[in-house]
């Protein structure tokens, strides 16, 4: 049984913007989530998320219940006077941000689709990383690799990446294919970074590529879905199209069988999303549309202190 989302297609998918409108609903996104930054998520980015590594700074006099270990022999020689090293933690990082732009993700029943929701997000973790001074990139895919776009810094970087959130259209509407998106990413990131997957999760199997990005970076699964994604009204008789296959058929919605079948299916995958997250030493988040994401961000935050 698949879900809403894969068969209600979306009646903006060929919707084609002018220049201004683009540039004005990246305006309207940086506004917004800029703001959010600035007041709520750049302190607890900082937080969440730490250097790993330590770099020389100073040598300074030893003190009394200073670690031993960190006496630097030759400048004590010199001076005849214990010194010892002080290190700094690099806080310098990475952001990739990796975002299913399949079919699906275009679907939405309540205020925003699942794509206005990561666009929201990715440019609230952006911003974050900005002011941490950390880099940015982002890898779109569907059942294939879309488009990557290397981690940089500074602020024009990311309202280009806003832009190509907002106007990114697949060039596939075929099945989602996660493992392929993160063989990508295990292949042209070499350094450790803190790395988002924003999906829904339909996707064909990805655990062995998920399990391998996990050992390499700080991998955090954020699952976002639609109310009608996890509960289908009651309308009788109607005829569904699946966004992403194309195909047709007609369900009854208001029987027992369908409603109890389609709860389960949804249930079932999100049990199943979270147990391959975990085993894979991932962590696992979700957020539904009509949800106050700023909550659930920060709830996040606030446990990988």
């Amino acid at each position: 049984m698949s879900f809403f989302s894969k068969h209600i297609a979306p009646s903006n998918l060929d919707t084609k913007l002018r220049t201004s409108e683009i540039m004005a609903k990246v305006r309207g996104v940086e506004i917004k989530t800029k703001g959010l930054t600035n007041h709520i998520f750049s302190g607890e980015y900082h937080s969440a998320f730490k250097g790993r590594g330590m770099s020389f700074s100073e040598v300074r006099e030893y003190a009394f219940g200073d670690d031993v270990r960190s006496i630097d022999w030759n400048v004590t020689a010199r001076f005849n006077s214990p010194f010892i090293k002080v290190f700094e933690e690099e806080r310098e990082l990475t952001l990739m941000l990796v975002v299913d732009i399949s079919a699906s993700s275009l679907f939405g029943t309540s205020k925003q689709t699942k794509r206005d929701l990561i666009t929201e997000i990715c440019a609230v973790l952006s911003f974050s990383a900005i002011t941490n001074n950390d880099k940015v990139g982002i890898l779109f895919f569907s059942d294939k690799i879309e488009k990557y776009i290397p981690p940089k810094k500074g602020k024009s970087h990311i309202l280009f990446i806003i832009r190509e959130l907002i106007t990114m259209k697949p060039h596939s509407n075929a099945q989602t294919n996660l493992q392929e998106a993160l063989k990508f990413l295990n292949s042209v990131m070499k350094k450790r970074a803190i790395t988002f997957v924003l999906s829904d999760f339909i996707s064909s199997p990805y655990h062995d590529a998920l399990h391998i990005a996990s050992k390499r970076h700080d991998v955090i699964g954020m699952h976002i879905y639609d109310l009608r994604d996890a509960t289908f009204p009651k309308v009788g008789v109607v005829k569904m199209m699946d966004s992403e296959t194309k195909q047709s058929k007609w369900i009854d919605t208001s029987s027992a069988n369908f409603q109890k079948t389609y709860v389960a299916n949804f249930e079932q995958q999100v049990k199943s999303t979270k147990d391959t997250f975990q085993k894979s030493g991932a962590q696992y988040v979700t957020i539904r549309t009509d949800e106050d994401y700023v909550k659930r961000l920060q709830l996040f935050f606030k446990s990988r202190k």
